[in-house]
């Protein structure tokens, strides 16, 4: 089985929607997908979400269903330094990076802030729902991997956000998501894909083929928005620190 994970277009937070280049990234994502044989969508409930899907759905003459598990990963913790609540993701390096316990795929959710933040709870909320749905494709938990009840190559795409979609990879993966959510960039329309091994019979794995794609948007001359990365260099003022 494919799974897609594919985040909203460049967004408008002020208006839980896209920007009008979020529109056109959402386009061009839409000649892209409608290319697959998909077999199930799923939304988001949040506007940016839903609207980024509803070219590619309105294309195929589709429908997703909405999962309220799916909106974007709420659960702010406090900042090293302010205790000003603040996601997960947009902690500084020196300060996360200092505690051993974040690159283990067990312990990362054991320290103070993530405690604070019941980071854990929600995460559990999140896997519980992709184990769901899973479920109902033919591939049910055991563990650490997933038995093939009925094993198939059918195609789910899921619409919905950055943070959310590292949560549900390192599920799948075994890993912590504090590697995915510093380390691997998603920019906005992007496609994110893992692809089921059953190498024995029955027991099944999801290797990752690709994070983050953008390939339809290079191919049509549009630049992959910036809304997924800090500034390249301290210096450069004009691309955001924080």
């Amino acid at each position: 089985m494919k799974i897609l994970f594919i985040r909203h277009g460049d967004p408008d937070y002020d208006i839980d929607s896209l920007t009008e280049k979020g529109w056109r990234e959402a386009k061009l994502l839409a000649e892209r997908i409608s290319q697959l044989d998909v077999k199930a969508f799923y939304v988001s409930p949040l506007g940016r979400a839903k609207d980024t899907a509803s070219l590619t759905l309105s294309t195929m003459g589709r429908k997703a269903e909405e999962l309220p598990w799916l909106r974007e990963f709420h659960a702010p913790i406090p900042d090293f330094h302010t205790g000003e609540l603040r996601i997960p993701w947009d902690q500084l390096p020196a300060d996360w990076t200092a505690e051993p316990k974040y690159y283990d795929k067990t312990r990362w959710a054991e320290t103070l802030p993530m405690l604070q933040g019941h980071v854990i709870e929600e995460a559990k909320r999140v896997w519980d729902g992709l184990d769901g749905i899973l479920e109902q494709h033919g591939y049910v938990r055991r563990e650490n991997y997933y038995e093939a009840v009925s094993p198939n190559e059918d195609t789910i795409v899921f619409f919905c956000h950055f943070g959310v979609t590292c949560v549900m990879l390192a599920h799948l993966l075994g890993v912590s998501p504090m590697i995915l959510w510093h380390g691997c960039c998603a920019a906005p329309t992007s496609v994110t894909s893992l692809i089921s091994e059953e190498r024995r019979e029955g027991v099944a794995l999801f290797r990752m083929n690709a994070f983050g794609d953008t390939a339809h948007l290079y191919a049509n001359g549009e630049e992959p928005a910036f809304a997924a990365r800090f500034c390249e260099t301290f210096g450069n003022t004009e691309q955001r620190h924080d």
